[in-house]
């Protein structure tokens, strides 16, 4: 969700559009069919009550990283917390090839991961696992009439409540203002969360151990200025 997709007017309620792009590499296919399958949730079986059995490393608390695109912000938080389980979903592809490289390179043993759709794992996770959960520049769909298939709906707000802890983050970046202040108003409304900010640095400046993404590298050499949100279960 990280890279524009290409718009998929098959599903209207997808929040995510095209899954492949170019072919991938041979590495890249031969990590999709043997290292994937290693680390991919099951979500036709039950949840386990406690996600943290899902990592053969012992792990104290659990992240969530939705759309994690190429898989840079997810890769070098699960490499700098290596006692945190991290869980990422990525329906495109090519990203999950990206993000598997990295994830064989560096050994990682404290990820799971997810190609399906995210509204559907979210359904699977058990209540109050996580610590927090981020969405990082999430597809804008900036039509009017592709508006219901941004992330960020009352229902799916809704869902991150459910999954969070009380206490715990759902952390949010955007370039694009109309996408700030839509997820302000529905956050805003919502009995479920705080928004954490008490002055514009706040949500101006990335939070401390932010590790960029290349679409922000992207928006920020095309002179578009990030916004960045954190928002406290209560």
């Amino acid at each position: 969700m990280n890279e524009r997709r290409e718009q998929n007017e098959q599903s209207p309620r997808a929040f995510f559009g095209r899954r492949k792009g170019h072919p991938l590499r041979a590495h890249q296919a031969e990590l999709y069919g043997d290292l994937l399958p290693r680390l991919a949730l099951d979500i036709s079986k039950l949840a386990p009550a406690d996600l943290r059995t899902l990592f053969p490393v012992p792990v104290t608390e659990l992240r969530l990283e939705i759309g994690f695109g190429g898989g840079e912000h997810f890769i070098e938080q699960a490499s700098g917390n290596p006692r945190t389980g991290f869980i990422g979903i990525e329906p495109f592809v090519n990203g999950m090839a990206k993000a598997l490289a990295a994830i064989e390179a560096r050994a990682l043993s404290n990820v799971r991961l997810s190609a399906d759709d995210a509204v559907q794992v979210l359904e699977w996770f058990p209540a109050g696992a996580f610590a927090r959960v981020d969405l990082l520049y999430p597809d804008p769909w900036p039509k009017r009439r592709h508006w219901k298939r941004r992330f960020v709906q009352d229902e799916t707000l809704i869902a991150l409540a459910r999954i969070l802890r009380s206490g715990g983050e759902f952390r949010f970046a955007t370039d694009i203002p109309d996408y700030t202040a839509w997820t302000l108003a529905r956050v805003l409304r919502s009995n479920d969360f705080i928004w954490t900010a008490e002055r514009a640095d706040d949500w101006r400046l990335p939070w401390p151990q932010f590790s960029g993404t290349r679409y922000e590298a992207k928006a920020k050499r095309e002179g578009r200025t990030p916004c960045y949100l954190i928002f406290r279960r209560k």
